[in-house]
């Protein structure tokens, strides 16, 4: 149980801070053709696009064109960590359940609700024109249907 007025931590100075005008952006539309349920690393198309569009700081939005596929940024190095999330998001929304909505299949709905428990866009930010993810974090498309499909994903930076 958290105790009144007790501190829960302590926030440093910025650093490396800049400033300046968004003079630079750049769209793109990458596909991805998944496999069926799990996750696809789109992190080296993602870090392609930045690099082709000429950023070097800035922000980059990623969007999921599809209401049945998702986009999370996680863990990188080890592989269980995603097996792991697909068990959970079996957990939050399993296909075996009575929906109303079933009519593309069994695993359609449960695949909507893992969309809206992840999500359909993320934006990460450019520095000296990389994207400034941490050391073992990578940006995944989750496909949450079980057969493959082709996924649109859209691709837009803007900074200088």
């Amino acid at each position: 149980m958290r105790q009144a007025g007790r501190s829960a931590g302590k926030i440093g100075p910025l650093e490396g801070f800049s400033a300046g005008a968004a003079t630079r952006q750049a769209s793109a539309r990458v596909t991805v053709a998944t496999p069926g349920q799990g996750f696809t690393d789109i992190t080296a198309a993602v870090a392609d696009f930045v690099a082709e569009s000429g950023l070097r700081s800035g922000l980059v939005s990623v969007f999921c064109r599809h209401t049945s596929a998702s986009l999370t940024i996680q863990e990188n190095a080890d592989p269980d960590v995603r097996t792991d999330l697909m068990t959970a998001l079996d957990g939050f929304a399993p296909r075996h359940l009575q929906y109303v909505h079933g009519m593309e299949g069994p695993d359609d709905m449960p695949a909507h609700i893992r969309t809206m428990l992840t999500d359909s866009g993320l934006t990460v930010p450019v520095r000296d024109g990389r994207l400034a993810l941490g050391t073992w974090q990578g940006i995944y498309l989750i496909e949450h249907r079980d057969r493959g499909h082709r996924r649109e994903i859209v691709l837009q930076a803007i900074g200088a």
